[in-house]
């Protein structure tokens, strides 16, 4: 089923939308927000896949034309928003950016970050800041909402506990990320806040797409309407989801609702750098690839970071052509 929040308060209400994004229904009666529905799960979830049916019948009362702009992020704010590096590949090149070496410890053991997840940006919404000099990035990712999770859960027990998929535009503002990281404490002012997909899914409306890990479809980026990155989700990805799971679980027990990334989708694409779109490749899921490799190859980086104005969109489609989770579409604008 698909799953989304109208903006209504700090916490969105929850809707049911239908399988192409067309048509939706409120879904109150059985959870007021997808929070709620999420602490109660086993309960809401035959009921709301039962609306799912049903709207996608044509039988469910009080549908309404569904409207992406008028979505929250599926949970407009969150108790956990853990972001993973799962990608390596990734890892390794910005790494490079930085003149940074990257240990071998990172091909086994993932990093992770923790995130502000008290002001999540609506898929539509711009995203507002007061400089456009501190280097900023759109990050492209998959992204994995659980139930509640003991700590110490190993990775396959782990893959038990995701509910729903979706998308993220990860914001990095890059200028700002060696400074904080150079204090040894990690990101806080370089990572300004998310912005996920209108649609959350369950797993099972990815169909052969998901093996209970890995979503394995293209993940397509474009900034200012140019194509710059469909690189396949479900390959070189390092640590799959149940890995990022057990890893933000070995000390502690999360919550239902808790939200934890892949990091930026990297391919290899047999060179080991990625190729761009433009010269035969799958692209980039951010800029600080596409600069990475221009430093490689020209000694220096061609390709600007986002400007006040700038417009990214980023979305998944199924094989039939069909948008997955909607569209995330921000423009970068300078905070009033």
């Amino acid at each position: 089923m698909k799953l989304a929040s109208q903006k209504k308060g700090r916490d969105g209400a929850l809707i049911v939308v239908n399988k192409d994004l067309t048509k939706a229904v409120a879904a109150n009666h059985i959870a007021p927000t997808l929070q709620a529905a999420l602490d109660n799960w086993d309960a809401c979830a035959p009921k709301l896949e039962a609306l799912y049916k049903d709207l996608n019948a044509g039988k469910a009362t009080g549908s309404f034309a569904f409207k992406e702009a008028e979505c929250a992020s599926p949970l407009p704010r969150a108790y956990q928003w853990a972001d993973g590096s799962a990608y390596v590949n990734h890892v390794e090149l910005v790494r490079k950016a930085r003149n940074a070496e990257m240990p071998e410890t990172f091909w086994t053991d993932p990093l992770m970050y923790q995130g502000g997840s008290d002001d999540f940006i609506g898929p539509r919404d711009d995203i507002p800041l007061p400089s456009d000099e501190w280097g900023v990035d759109f990050e492209a990712e998959i992204a994995i909402v659980t139930d509640d999770v003991p700590m110490s859960t190993n990775a396959e027990d782990a893959k038990k506990h995701i509910r729903l998929v979706m998308l993220v535009n990860d914001v990095s503002l890059r200028g700002l990320i060696p400074g904080e990281l150079a204090k040894g404490f990690g990101f806080f002012q370089s990572k300004p806040a998310s912005a996920f997909s209108p649609v959350a899914v369950t797993p099972d409306e990815l169909g052969d797409a998901w093996d209970g890990s890995k979503l394995s479809l293209p993940l397509l980026s474009y900034l200012n309407d140019k194509a710059f990155g469909k690189p396949e989700a479900g390959t070189d990805m390092t640590f799959h989801f149940g890995q990022l799971i057990a890893h933000v679980t070995k000390s502690r027990n999360i919550g239902a609702g808790a939200i934890i990334g892949s990091g930026t989708v990297s391919n290899k694409q047999g060179t080991g750098h990625g190729t761009a779109i433009d010269e035969g490749g799958v692209g980039y899921s951010c800029i600080a690839e596409i600069r990475m490799i221009e430093t490689i190859r020209d000694g220096k980086p061609s390709t600007s970071f986002m400007k006040f104005g700038d417009k990214v969109k980023i979305e998944m489609r199924d094989k039939a052509g069909q948008s997955i989770f909607g569209t995330i579409e921000q423009t970068l604008v300078k905070n009033a």
